[in-house]
């Protein structure tokens, strides 16, 4: 043993480091054959037990994100229907004046029209909104209206006719919503 140690004692440092690897590597390779464990059940238990512990945190952290996302939308849908009431009450306010002023104007017109001859009063009617015309024409003497309607092109006096047959039905429904 003596002259080994003497043999390794004389050998440079960069040798002598490679006599110690390769004196190493059979023990080496005999550790790593040694170190693949089979599977076995107390590892497999540990693993599932590792799997079933996360499971519940990562189902709750799952959770809270949909619950997050849906808050998000929820506030998106409250924003948007704010705005939908905010134009709905617009739109309320709009068809009110516009009814407030369509009686105005509907009361003057019929008033207008009364005074009008027949022949005159048929070409003007036939260039407003048939809905209007329609309206005027009920508000007018029975009389008058017959006249007027039988001055008016045919085409005119049949959709006024109709509108007002379906004004006057009652089974048409009085809410336009």
């Amino acid at each position: 043993m003596t002259s080994m140690n003497s043999t390794i004692l004389s050998l440079r440092p960069r040798n002598l480091l490679l006599v110690a690897g390769m004196a190493l590597l059979p023990l080496a390779s005999g550790s790593a054959q040694e170190q693949k464990p089979a599977p076995d059940t107390a590892s497999q238990a540990e693993i599932q037990q590792f799997c079933t512990s996360i499971a519940d945190p990562a189902r709750d952290q799952r959770y809270l994100l949909q619950k997050q996302e849906l808050e998000k939308l929820q506030a998106d849908v409250d924003k948007r229907i704010a705005v939908l009431e905010q134009r709905r009450a617009e739109y309320e306010d709009w068809l009110t004046r516009r009814n407030a002023f369509m009686k105005q104007a509907e009361g003057n017109l019929v008033e207008i029209y009364k005074k009008m001859k027949p022949d005159a009063a048929a070409p003007q009617l036939e260039e407003i909104d048939p809905i209007l015309a329609a309206a005027v024409i009920m508000k007018l003497p029975a009389r008058q209206s017959s006249l007027i309607l039988s001055e008016m092109e045919a085409q005119k006096a049949a959709m006024v006719a109709a509108i007002m047959s379906s004004a006057a039905d009652p089974n048409t429904s009085k809410d336009p919503s």
